[in-house]
């Protein structure tokens, strides 16, 4: 596997060591080890996996400490555009946030940290997204932050017209106005 930084600490891109041959393809998409050399001590207890058609954004996710979870995304089908929202108070790069495009053609996965708000859009057909979580999912504890804030000025790569929301993440508070427990 190989890993790559991106411009918020934390976030990390993992490319995984694809074998093609005319059967097809092989690689390993969790390899404790080796992640662990990557990533340090993560321990992922629980995997979520989600189906979505063309339009949906799901987020802005997160959990408060100390029920705060770090997950590992990856996409078994389709493509979305992931996002990471730096909510860790006194980061250089607070309330900035970061996408990638996922899909079963490229096999990117994104490692995102305690301390992050998650969310994605679908931009095939249909996404079947698969994230383990280093803790457990904890209802009491979750919280979100609005997808179209203007503070965040995200682009989902989805027009308004087309995009389809859970009436939850719909009324989600600003980023100001969110909830948030996190520090650099």
């Amino acid at each position: 596997m190989e890993v790559k930084e991106t411009d918020i600490q934390g976030l990390k891109i993992i490319k995984p060591k694809i074998f093609e041959d005319s059967r097809g393809y092989f690689f390993e998409s969790y390899n404790k080890k080796v992640l662990k050399s990557l990533l340090g001590d993560i321990e992922f207890v629980q995997d979520n996996q989600s189906l979505s058609g063309f339009g949906t954004i799901r987020g802005l996710h997160y959990q408060l400490a100390p029920y705060a979870q770090a997950k590992l995304i990856r996409v078994l089908q389709g493509e979305i555009y992931d996002i990471a929202v730096d909510i860790r108070e006194n980061s250089p790069t607070y309330g900035k946030h970061f996408g990638i495009e996922l899909s079963e053609e490229n096999k990117i996965q994104l490692f995102i940290p305690k301390g992050f708000a998650h969310g994605f859009s679908v931009l095939s057909p249909k996404a079947v997204v698969l994230y383990k979580t280093d803790e457990f999912y904890h209802k009491d504890s979750e919280r979100g932050i609005n997808y179209n804030d203007p503070e965040l000025g995200i682009d989902w790569k989805i027009e308004p017209s087309v995009s389809i929301l859970s009436s939850k993440d719909n009324v989600l508070p600003t980023f100001k106005e969110a909830e948030k427990n996190f520090y650099f």
